[in-house]
């Protein structure tokens, strides 16, 4: 986690303060990068505690296409409560927008089934690209999408994957 570690001292070191939504305020380095090599090890945060079952079950319902708080609680996750309606929705959040991507022409996309088979099929595209959101949608977004979006690269033998969040 060197590489995370040496951002965050960049940060507090020559971080620009920002206001932020929640009155918090928050110290900013715009466009820095992380790489981290899979087959080295997972990139879990070593600086605080980190309950990974509920990061697994996060993505698992990512997976899912779920946009309803009710399938975390079967697994005992809480996480997205705060921003959860009364119904436990959260609108067309990340589960919506990787399974079920509402195109322009009516159709339906699923974002993750799509980048598998380019990777299978074309492992050369430059399209393989997933995206968690458009201007479109997001005010009906409880909470906007963090990670905003993630490209796969096929070379070499070797899948890579390039994600851009937002905070």
């Amino acid at each position: 986690m060197r590489p995370y570690l040496d951002l965050m001292r960049r940060i507090l070191q020559s971080g620009t303060p920002k206001g932020d939504r929640t009155g918090t305020g928050t110290l900013a380095r715009f466009g820095e990068q992380l790489r981290f090599d899979l087959s080295q090890g997972f990139p879990l945060v070593t600086t605080k505690r980190i309950h990974v079952r509920s990061v697994v079950c996060e993505l698992l319902w990512f997976l899912r296409g779920e946009t309803n708080v009710a399938w975390l609680h079967e697994h005992g996750v809480t996480i997205w409560d705060e921003w959860a309606d009364e119904h436990g929705e959260l609108g067309p959040v990340y589960g919506k927008q990787w399974r079920a991507w509402s195109a322009a022409n009516g159709r339906t996309i699923d974002q993750i089934a799509s980048a598998i088979d380019l990777i299978r099929r074309d492992p050369d595209s430059r399209r393989i690209v997933v995206s968690a959101g458009t201007s479109g949608i997001v005010e009906r977004m409880r909470l906007l999408p963090c990670h905003v979006l993630f490209q796969f690269h096929v070379a070499a033998g070797r899948l890579s994957c390039q994600l851009y969040q937002r905070s």
